[in-house]
């Protein structure tokens, strides 16, 4: 209960709540399209890829462009993007490719404003931007579900709505001087090229990327255990930027990191098992963003940006190939050492840090 009100005590936490929720109605609308879409449709395939492919690599110039211009709402054009086309692809005879387009451009104007907003207002910490892509999963796993009930359009055009008064307030967060930065962020080894750092992270999220789409989930054959599934992730997201401000974020990294093998690779068969896994490899989400921000201090949308590419590379391939079991458990073993390996390079030593390397 202590360590609760202390991450409820950080100055401007309240800035990451609000975009936890803008975050949570964006992929409702997002997946509630995509499912809808999805179901019984001879494409299927070929919408998803658009999709992360229109969502995820623009956010590093729509990040850019934020940077230089950071008055300019961008969730509120991003929330009306999607709200339209929701009501054209619902409403009209539309190429599915046009709705497609605007709901998934409108869902990284959301992304990129989020990230910088929490990031800026959070003097260094991980919490608040950990809080705020945590709502994601969530969301994720409720547009699923209003899509596969049959939950009417209204309903989801309405959640869009309800974004409005907290799109207003959300922007209250935003600093008052013309340019304010996120100098606070040092987490990386100052000894280290600034752009090796830039690639190393990438690689980090890449490799998680593909890993996210690879681990073993057998048992999961119901709607409930894809709740719980997403939820956990979502749990992860979050607590990996708590804790990594509670602890440490280099102890954080490796731990989590490490710990995630055994359970990710034991955990095809028993839910419990593989949730803990999921839990524990969801939590480096927020710490290579933490990264990128620490020698990007001046480009807060442009490090998000470059995470949400990184993530593209590392999802794609899931399209076009498919690897047996044996071979998934052998690369997510492989990968993540060498994943901890780099994290354990590239963070800086911290006090009290008990690792003798």
């Amino acid at each position: 209960m202590k360590e609760l009100k202390r991450i409820f005590k950080l100055k401007n936490i309240g800035c990451g709540y609000l975009y936890f929720y803008l975050h949570f109605i964006t992929e409702i609308a997002c997946f509630y399209f995509l499912t809808k879409y999805s179901n019984g449709n001879m494409i299927v395939w070929l919408v998803p890829f658009a999709y992360d492919a229109l969502a995820f690599v623009p956010q590093s110039i729509i990040g850019y462009f934020s940077d230089k211009h950071p008055k300019i709402n961008l969730s509120f054009t991003g929330f009306i993007m999607m709200f339209i086309a929701l009501i054209l692809y619902e409403y009209t005879k539309l190429n599915v490719f046009i709705p497609l387009f605007i709901i998934a451009i409108g869902n990284a104007l959301v992304h990129v404003n989020g990230a910088e907003v929490t990031l800026k207002n959070s003097e260094g910490k991980l919490s608040h931007s950990a809080i705020f892509v945590s709502g994601g999963s969530f969301g994720v796993i409720a547009g699923k579900v209003f899509a596969t009930y049959n939950v009417p359009v209204l309903f989801i055009l309405f959640l869009i709505v309800t974004t409005i008064p907290f799109v207003i307030l959300a922007d209250t967060y935003k600093n008052s001087k013309k340019e304010y930065k996120c100098s606070k962020f040092n987490y990386v080894d100052k000894k280290l090229n600034p752009m090796l750092v830039v690639i190393l992270a990438v690689l980090v999220v890449i490799i998680r990327g593909y890993m996210g789409y690879g681990i073993p989930t057998s048992w999961n054959k119901s709607m409930l255990e894809t709740v719980y599934l997403f939820c956990i992730m979502g749990l992860g997201k979050a607590l990996g930027g708590i804790l990594s401000d509670r602890f440490g974020i280099r102890k954080v990294a490796l731990c989590s990191t490490l710990l995630a093998i055994p359970f990710l690779c034991l955990g095809d068969k028993i839910m419990f098992v593989s949730l803990i896994g999921v839990m524990f490899f969801s939590m480096t989400m927020s710490i290579t963003l933490g990264i990128l921000v620490s020698v990007l201090p001046n480009k807060p949308g442009l490090a998000f940006g470059l995470t949400t590419i990184g993530l593209f590379l590392g999802t794609a391939p899931i399209f076009f190939i498919k690897i047996n079991q044996t071979l998934n458990i052998i690369f997510i073993i492989i990968m993540s050492i060498l994943c901890a390996y780099i994290l354990l390079r590239i963070l800086r030593r911290e006090k009290n840090d008990w690792f003798l390397f």
